[in-house]
């Protein structure tokens, strides 16, 4: 801002340029500065007697138009009037303070963001999502700022919060670090890794993605300054904010500024003095007059007079606590308060006379010794020096110089109390005589300086010694003396009075300010620290006068009258007289503001010639710019009485077009003012009388109005206003003030409904009206609020259930509101998303059942999400800051209430969609489950009343739906294990229940279908597709498992049981009755399957080749492998910590072993069946029979002639071949290793019985040497196989092995001695046998 002096030319070059331009026709009339600007072209008249006429003759009509016209104009110069003269007084409170300052422990207000800012942070995380950032972020905080983009950034109610200014950028974080921290709550924990360092590590990336590509160094210093301008100002900063509040131009300011003098604190105390006498007055004047306002009690009248009285004395001992030599500067401190009421009472003189004592001055002399010109006798050579004294102080002396250049500069600092003190300045010379005792003087110089001598240096003639021949001996030096702060005015005057100065002579006069209500005018004769004389200035006018007859001296002449008493002064000049007359005037504190005679002639000349005294006066800058300003039509507003304005309805005006200034500015106030703002209201309140209520009242107005305008407001700031009104009324004195207006208390009932009315519309629209929680806290302070508007009197408090009926009636609104929108909301998505269908009006004319479901669903998401806001961001006024339940802890209760109105609006429509879905469907599963997982993990909610009413309504369907999949699962068992094929299938059961299958927009298992029609009900079931195996199982599982048919069954319960599971049926009983009776379900279908597998394993043996041609079957596997499914499945499906369940499921768990068993039983069985079929072959060559006889004989005669092949051992080889190929197959297709080891151990202890049996019956005959080969090849291979496929050496090594073994043994050794031997088979282990298997 400029400095408001240095446009004094400016000023003067456009005064110049209208003078030419406009001639006023009257000395009154004004011309508008506004009209007058570089912009404009003409000037516009400030009465209709100067308005333009017509040029032509017009309609009606048109002469209707230009008085609208002329009325507008008229109407506007009328405010820039008001705006003008209010400025004044603001520009006079920033100039003087002496009751307010800048509070510095007001809350610090963030920036707000506007439209473009939202929308660029849209952009930028919008840029981060689509990655096309360089911010490195995981999954997680991906997801998080996507939920945050989606939910808050891209939401209308913020969009409308940044539309009313309450957003700022301090809330975005917030609400995102609010948001965050479930979060990462909810993450699993890392070693080494604190979910502190994650929070600050996704804030510090958030930072950076809302910063942008902007520097942090600028964006710092940006907030640093705005933060120092938020803080405190300066007053060229006040001067400059007022200007813009009230549309005040600069060159307006400038002339106003020069005018009223601002930067002289003597001339703004002098006011302030004025201001208040004139208060003082104008209380007289009531009391003689008895117009009073209007009061609730005729007693308030005599209180009234009291109370302003009572404020200017206290105005009066403020200004007086203001030290002298500092008045007006800005204080962080607080005022002291003073109580001296002997200044207060202006009418006891006698208790406030001073004496000599009283009025103490101090003086700073600077006394510079430049040189001594004319010093030419002295040798130059010679030594000399100067020393400077002030009389009755300490002598200095200079350095010394030679006398061909006695120069020095030295400077000398002296302190006096003599306003005419006598400065001795004495030129020396070094004496050479050898008896010389002191330095010879050559000439001296004695001078008298005032506070109003030059400054500058001169040359001043010495008086010579004798020792000097020179006779033109000057010296030049500079002396400067300064002017104490409480010395106003100094100079020579002539003055005559009654009392003092009773002679007419001329005396050195001091204004002396001893308080800032007491002033002396003071002669002082040279050398005295006293004055000779004084005259209290208390109760004295001054004003100027003509010249007295009879009074030789003085030119311009004024005088000082107080009843009984007249004291005439006269000056020199014109000049002179006009300083010492304004110095008195503002010292003296009179209304009548003395106006100089050469200015009256000036006036009444009507542009003529002036006096011849005007030529000095010219040249006063205070006339030039009162001259100024009375051309651009200033003076009136300058010069007006500030005790004739109605102060109230000018700060109404003012507080008004600060707060739309301050709602307007760059910060997020909430309707708080700066602390600028705060000082310079608070200040005119305080000098101008205005009345806290009525500040408070039009204040409250203000706001409410700029809230029905959009604009957020802060209810704390309600609050405080709203509370300083209602103790005012009720009369607890909030500001000392007793008395109360009926004006007052009218508008403050009528504030009090319209504040009521709005704070209830607010709680019923606040999700609208606080978003998100933000203004934090604001949602508590608007209940704080309501329950202070409702008490009747400041003193008994509302009974809480009054409070808790109103909060509740309007939250009753609100969820119908809440829902209205959600539903047009949900309404519109829908016809979004119909247009990008084909058909988009045929479309939209058909609602089917599934697409009602569909949007109902949908609509569930969205109560879920409405809700869970309310929880996360508007539950906090129950709450304290520090975590304690608050005041409002019933607030959560009403909320609760509030969910349940607003589900139960829900509820209807969830009704009317289920009843016309179709019986056979299942598709309204997902809804209720999405609903209860929302409903059952919220502690308020749970098993309420739409909880309860949910349940009510799908109990029956899960009980159906249950009986009607246990009959379709019954009948898929008998109708599958009669078509069963046995052939293997991959396993599903034990995987798929953790495949997320599709559903309608959830993710959540879907509902199994019937795969059946279910015979004797009226219902069509849908079929469920045949079993088929995905393409992505293979990928999973290589290994075969159980048949199709009893897959399909254990996926069916798997299935069945993870959707009731999943269910998370909140009532306990309900669920463990259908847990129950999903075990016993699973109990009966999985013991059927055991047993028809165990019919069917034994039909399938009963039908297998008894020989050695016998092939394990897969489907013979696939039956084990059923069972070892069916034992999986029965630990998972049938088990339950319970007595009869657990009973049960024992019971499957033991026909399952016995159906094992007998199984395993039935399989070696078989296997023992063929082992006797090839004992039967080979017992034909049983010694002694004849086809014994007859087999040796043949064999022998034909081995004489060729090469006969050994008889038998292709019948060893084929059951060798057997074993192996058994051994393998299921050992390969069995899934169960305890089966396999428990059948190989039956299986090789059976047979190795058989043959020991078998050798037992022979033991009184000799082997066939075809029977022991055969027998060796089978005992060797069979003992090595079973000990390959892991049978214990313990069971391979038994008893009757060895007795098998033993006996085959001393048969060979018999065989080895006849005829041909054993040809190479023995029962010895050999590297040759194994070549041989090889």
């Amino acid at each position: 801002m400029l400095d408001p002096s240095s446009s004094e030319e400016e000023s003067d070059g456009i005064v110049e340029e209208e003078s030419k331009e406009v001639m006023a026709p009257q000395a009154g009339s004004r011309i508008s500065p506004s009209r007058t600007s570089e912009s404009s072209g003409g000037l516009a008249p400030s009465s209709s007697r100067s308005s333009a006429r017509p040029t032509s003759p017009s309609p009606s009509a048109a002469s209707e138009q230009e008085k609208e016209d002329l009325g507008k104009m008229q109407r506007e110069e009328e405010d820039r009037k008001k705006k003008l003269q209010l400025y004044v007084f603001v520009m006079r409170c920033v100039a003087y303070p002496f009751n307010a300052k800048q509070p510095t422990d007001m809350a610090r207000r963030q920036q707000k963001i506007t439209k473009q800012q939202l929308q660029q942070t849209k952009d930028r995380f919008q840029a981060f999502l689509n990655g096309d950032t360089q911010i490195v972020a995981d999954e997680a905080f991906i997801n998080a700022v996507q939920s945050y983009y989606e939910v808050f950034l891209k939401s209308d109610r913020v969009a409308k919060m940044v539309q009313s200014g309450g957003f700022s950028a301090n809330d975005c974080r917030e609400v995102f670090k609010r948001h965050i921290e479930k979060r990462v709550r909810s993450l699993p924990e890392i070693d080494g890794l604190s979910k502190e360092t994650v929070l600050s590590s996704w804030m510090a990336k958030f930072d950076t993605i809302y910063r942008g590509d902007e520097d942090p160094r600028k964006a710092q210093q940006r907030m640093t300054a705005s933060a120092a301008s938020e803080l405190i100002l300066s007053k060229d900063q006040l001067y400059e904010m007022f200007q813009n509040i009230l549309g005040i131009k600069k060159f307006e300011h400038q002339l106003l500024y020069q005018a009223c003098q601002l930067d002289n604190l003597d001339e703004q105390a002098a006011q302030i003095r004025r201001e208040l006498d004139g208060r003082l007055q104008m209380a007289d004047q009531i009391a003689r007059g008895g117009k009073f306002p209007k009061f609730v009690s005729k007693e308030m009248e005599a209180m009234y007079i009291e109370e302003l009285k009572a404020s200017v004395n206290q105005l009066m001992a403020n200004l007086e606590s203001m030290p002298v030599s500092k008045g007006g500067e800005f204080k962080l401190q607080k005022l002291k308060r003073g109580h001296n009421t002997s200044i207060i009472d202006m009418g006891q003189e006698d208790e406030n006379t001073l004496s000599k004592s009283d009025v103490v001055l101090s003086f700073t002399l600077e006394v510079v010794i430049m040189e001594v010109q004319g010093l030419k006798s002295l040798a130059p050579n010679r030594i000399v020096y100067c020393t400077m004294e002030v009389e009755g102080g300490e002598k200095l002396q200079t350095d010394q110089a030679e006398a061909s250049k006695p120069t020095w500069g030295t400077q000398g600092d002296f302190t006096t109390t003599h306003p005419l003190p006598g400065v001795k300045v004495k030129l020396f010379t070094e004496s050479t005589g050898v008896l010389a005792l002191e330095d010879k003087e050559l000439g001296r110089v004695v001078l008298h300086p005032t506070p109003n001598s030059p400054k500058t240096s001169e040359l001043h003639k010495m008086a010579l010694t004798k020792a000097c021949p020179d006779h033109d001996l000057k010296i030049k030096l500079a002396i400067r003396m300064d002017k104490p702060q409480n010395m106003k005015h100094s100079g020579y005057l002539w003055a005559f009075g009654k009392n003092v100065w009773k002679r007419w002579k001329k005396r050195f006069f001091v204004l002396v300010q001893v308080s800032q209500y007491t002033f002396a005018m003071c002669s002082y004769r040279e050398k005295k620290s006293e004055p000779q004389e004084l005259l209290q200035l208390d109760g004295y006018t001054v004003d100027y006068t003509d010249p007295q007859p009879g009074l030789d001296g003085g030119r311009a002449f004024f005088n000082a009258v107080k009843e009984g008493d007249t004291v005439i002064y006269a000056s020199d000049d014109e000049q002179d007289r006009i300083l010492w007359v304004q110095a008195m005037y503002r010292a003296t504190g009179q209304s009548h503001k003395p106006v100089p005679p050469t200015q009256v002639q000036k006036l009444n000349s009507k542009g003529g010639a002036s006096a011849q005294m005007d030529a000095p006066i010219s040249q006063f800058s205070g006339l030039k710019d009162a001259d100024r300003a009375q051309k651009h039509g200033m003076d009136e507003f300058i010069s007006a009485n500030p005790c004739s304005f109605d102060h109230a309805s000018l700060f109404e005006m003012v507080q008004r077009l600060t707060l739309d200034h301050r709602l307007n500015d760059t910060f997020c106030c909430l309707g708080w003012f700066s602390p600028g703002q705060v000082f310079v209201l608070d200040e005119y309140c305080a000098r101008n009388g205005v009345r806290g209520c009525h500040r408070h009242l039009c204040y409250l107005r203000d706001l409410l109005e700029r809230s029905d305008n959009g604009n957020m407001i802060d209810p704390t700031l309600l609050h405080y206003s709203f509370a300083f009104c209602a103790s005012h009324v009720h009369g607890n004195r909030p500001d000392g003030l007793s008395t109360v207006k009926v004006d007052e208390k009218e508008r403050f009932e009528e504030i009090k409904e319209r504040l009521r009315v709005i704070l209830e519309n607010q709680i019923v629209h606040f999700r609208y009206c606080f978003p998100f929680g933000r203004p934090e806290g604001a949602l508590k302070a608007t209940l704080s609020l309501l329950e202070r508007v409702l008490m009747k009197d400041i003193v008994t408090p509302v009974p809480q259930e009054e409070v808790k009926g109103v909060i509740r009636k309007c939250l009753e609104q609100a969820a119908q509101l809440n829902y209205t929108r959600i539903t047009e909301y949900a309404k519109v998505e829908a016809e979004k998303g119909q247009k990008d269908l084909k058909d988009p009006e045929n479309a939209g004319r058909l609602v089917t059942p599934a697409k009602k479901l569909e949007e109902t669903i949908r609509l569930a998401e969205l109560v879920i999400e409405v809700l869970q806001q309310n929880q996360e961001h508007h539950a906090e006024a129950a709450v304290t800051s520090s975590g304690d339940q608050s005041a409002f802890a019933w607030w959560t209760d009403l909320m609760v209430e509030h969910a349940e109105n607003f589900l139960a609006l829900y509820g209807v429509d969830m009704d009317a969609a289920l009843e016309i879905q179709s019986p056979e469907s299942w598709d309204s599963f997902p809804l209720f489950q999405l609903l209860n997982d929302f409903l059952r993990n919220d502690y308020h909610l749970c098993n309420g009343k739409f909880h309860k009413h949910l349940q009510d309504l799908y109990a029956p369907l899960v009980v159906r739906y249950v009986d009607l999949m246990e009959s379709s699962i019954a009948q898929s068992i008998q109708k599958g294990f009669d078509r069963e094929s046995w052939e293997p299938v991959k396993s599903l059961t034990s995987n798929l229940p953790n495949v997320n299958l599709p559903n309608v927009n959830l993710q959540i298992p879907k509902v199994p279908n019937l795969p059946v029609p279910v015979a004797g009900l009226s219902v069509n079931l849908p079929q469920m597709p045949s079993f088929s195996t995905p393409s992505w199982m293979p990928a999973i599982y290589d290994s075969d498992n159980g048949s199709g048919t009893t897959e399909d069954l254990f996926w069916k319960l798997d299935a069945l049981q993870t959707f009731i599971r999943d269910l998370h049926w909140p009532e306990e009983e309900f669920a463990k009755h259908l847990e129950s009776r999903m075990q016993l379900m699973s109990s009966d279908m999985i013991e059927n399957c055991v047993k028809r597998t165990r019919m069917a394993f034994e039909s399938k043996l009963a039908k297998a080749s008894r020989s050695t041609d016998f092939r394990i079957s897969p489907s013979i596997c696939t039956m084990y492998n059923v069972m070892v499914d069916a034992k999986d499945q029965s630990a998972k499906l049938c088990a339950m910590e319970m007595g009869q369940e657990k009973q049960y499921h024992t019971q499957i768990d033991e026909l399952i072993e016995e159906s094992v068993k007998d199984m395993i039983a039935l399989l070696v069985a078989k296997f023992v069946v063929i082992l006797e079929s090839v004992l039967a072959k080979i017992s034909r060559y049983d010694e002694g029979t004849l086809f014994s006889s007859f087999m040796s004989f043949t064999v022998k005669a034909a081995s004489k002639y060729v090469d006969v092949p050994k008889p038998g051992m292709d019948v060893a080889d084929g059951y060798v071949t057997f074993v192996r190929h058994s051994q393998d197959m299921l050992r390969d297709k069995v899934n169960e290793e305890v089966y396999i080891e428990r059948l190989f151990d039956q299986w090789y202890t059976a047979t190795m019985n058989l043959l020991g049996t078998w050798l037992t019956e022979r033991m009184d005959q000799q082997l066939h040497v075809y029977q022991l080969k055969i027998l060796i090849r089978i005992v060797k291979k069979k003992y090595r196989d079973f000990r390959l496929q892991g049978v214990l050496d313990s069971t391979l090594n038994s008893k009757m092995y060895d007795t098998v073994r033993n006996r085959l043994t001393l048969e060979e050794a018999t065989a080895s001695v006849r005829e041909g031997g054993m040809q190479g088979i023995s029962m010895k282990d050999s590297d040759e046998e194994d070549e041989d298997d090889d």
